[in-house]
């Protein structure tokens, strides 16, 4: 799991990891949202997910661990899931669910300033102040506390860097 806020490097990484860690593919959680946004009905999208975040939606905790356990059931690869996630009941039923399909399963929130994100963002041709804005601060402030495990401070390491310290704890596990 390769978790931070919108604009911290996530995606980066993840594909990075996804070029060098054999046997590996991608599950981004964030298209299960797409597709329960997509299909479940506006009246019930209002009561579950008051917020507009697909991931207050109940189905998307589940349908997040069983896609998980379906795509390494199948394929016999490892995921790699890059992912905002700043709810800490929300990370830890993922997790959890997570640890249960495969036990070494581990978990990186990569972490960095609001102004670089913010910088980041807006490279990357982000709106500002659009969702990816709104949902930085929350995030800084979740991944203050010590529930996300292993934090990676991206402020100026590049890219390689942040992917062979991933790859060394790998490692060593």
């Amino acid at each position: 799991m390769i978790n931070g806020a919108f604009g911290v490097g996530k995606t980066t990484v993840s594909m990075e990891l996804l070029k060098q860690v054999e046997n590996s593919m991608l599950f981004d959680p964030e298209e299960v949202g797409f597709m329960l946004r997509n299909i479940i009905p506006i009246e019930i999208k209002q009561m579950e997910a008051t917020t507009g975040d697909f991931q207050d939606l109940e189905l998307w905790k589940e349908l997040t661990v069983t896609v998980a356990k379906s795509l390494t059931t199948k394929y016999k690869k490892n995921l790699i899931v890059p992912m905002t996630i700043h709810n800490e009941e929300y990370f830890n039923y993922i997790f959890n669910g997570f640890k249960n399909i495969d036990e070494q399963t581990y978990h990186f929130c990569l972490v960095a300033n609001e102004s670089t994100i913010f910088e980041r963002l807006r490279n990357r041709g982000e709106e500002e102040g659009n969702w990816c804005f709104q949902q930085t601060r929350k995030c800084i402030e979740a991944f203050k506390g010590n529930s996300f495990e292993e934090y990676i401070n991206t402020e100026d390491i590049s890219v390689d860097t942040i992917v062979s310290n991933i790859k060394e704890k790998l490692s060593n596990s």
